[in-house]
């Protein structure tokens, strides 16, 4: 049973630019995802980065994963992530049996996550599992400049709110064949809980980035 960790990590970012190899602890944002996989090697046989732009792919072997150049054609930034792990399945044409995506705008992810999270993938024999945190907010929809509750009536208590969940994209395990099939979340897919600050960080702006750095200097204190 061969299982392949994958990182997505294309360039041409727009909001920030050059994001997976900007310094985030002293390592460009994309080598978390990678030392994160490699220090899971009981799980992880091989670590691929799938990327577009030349500088990712120096970093990429330079903290020792193997690079798939990743085509033009499903590099856009309306691409989905999908496109990228159905093109490296078909690259390497070997016998992988599940995937994990690892996503190196989530560069920060409890130690011990992937190995719960896989031994319940094994256990529990599933197709797909990914994480999910909860959501703590009193959330509502504005029509016509009048604001509409979704999940509370007004005057509930914050704490009395019927518990809802978001994908956190901190991890993903799927089977290679659902991949395959043009999904990484299946419809009976298994959400992982993670109550952790890691969770609430997914970089896509300046903003985002700073916040990493604070919890990252944080958690080594």
């Amino acid at each position: 049973m061969k299982t392949i960790a994958i990182i997505p990590a294309r360039g041409g970012s727009k909001r920030l630019p050059g994001k997976n190899i900007l310094p985030l602890g002293g390592l460009p944002l994309l080598a978390h995802s990678i030392l994160y996989a490699k220090a899971n090697s009981d799980i992880v046989d091989e670590v691929y980065v799938s990327t577009d732009d030349n500088q990712i792919k120096e970093v990429a072997l330079t903290y020792g994963a193997k690079v798939i150049d990743r085509p033009a054609s499903i590099s856009g930034d309306l691409e989905l992530t999908i496109s990228s792990l159905q093109h490296v399945l078909k690259t390497i044409d070997s016998d992988v049996e599940n995937v994990v995506l690892l996503q190196p705008t989530n560069p920060l992810r409890p130690v011990n996550l992937l190995t719960q999270c896989f031994q319940k993938y094994i256990e529990d024999n599933l197709g797909s599992l990914f994480t999910v945190s909860q959501n703590h907010h009193k959330l509502g929809k504005i029509n016509n400049g009048t604001f509409v509750p979704f999940n509370y009536e007004i005057g509930q208590r914050s704490q009395d709110l019927e518990p809802l969940f978001f994908e956190n994209g901190l991890l993903y395990i799927s089977k290679s064949k659902l991949i395959l099939e043009g999904k990484i979340i299946s419809e009976n897919a298994v959400p992982y809980i993670v109550n952790h600050l890691f969770a609430n960080v997914d970089i896509d702006t300046k903003e985002d980035f700073e916040y990493a750095e604070y919890l990252l200097n944080k958690n080594k204190k």
